[in-house]
């Protein structure tokens, strides 16, 4: 087999790979598209989270700016919005409001756990719901 037939086996293989992969009937593993969720009001906040079997009470929401660049530990929590379909990177270097929330429902070995919201254009970008100790336990809201 020569070098060129090689080379062309191998891209057909890495075609097939990927139509496999993305395709529509949902063999593949791929994170769900963004979806536009509202968020412009309490209720549709507390809504986002009762829809996913959280109870939260409002704690305190405060404007910050989503960073342009991703440092590895904004990486990890980005990776998490990817997985839930929130489409945190496309607000990088926006203005935004974070929302945080104590979780009235759920409090493994007694840790209070808080799920917090963050809002851009009247839209979730991103969510997560942690324990308070530092976010010791981390998991996503969906």
């Amino acid at each position: 087999m020569t070098k060129r037939t090689v080379i062309i086996f191998s891209a057909a293989a890495a075609a097939v790979a990927a139509v496999i992969f993305f395709s529509p009937d949902g063999k593949g593993e791929r994170p769900p598209e963004s979806a536009s969720v509202a968020a412009a009001t309490v209720s549709d906040r507390i809504g986002y989270f009762a829809s996913h079997g959280w109870e939260v009470e409002e704690i305190c929401g405060k404007a910050v700016t989503i960073p342009s660049e991703l440092s590895l530990l904004y990486e990890d929590y980005a990776l998490i919005q990817d997985k839930q379909g929130l489409p945190l990177r496309e607000y990088l270097g926006r203005e935004a409001l974070l929302y945080v929330y104590e979780v009235k429902n759920y409090s493994p070995d007694s840790k209070k756990m808080l799920a917090e919201l963050l809002v851009c254009d009247d839209t979730a970008v991103a969510s997560l719901v942690y324990s308070e100790d530092g976010g010791s336990l981390k998991m996503a809201v969906s």
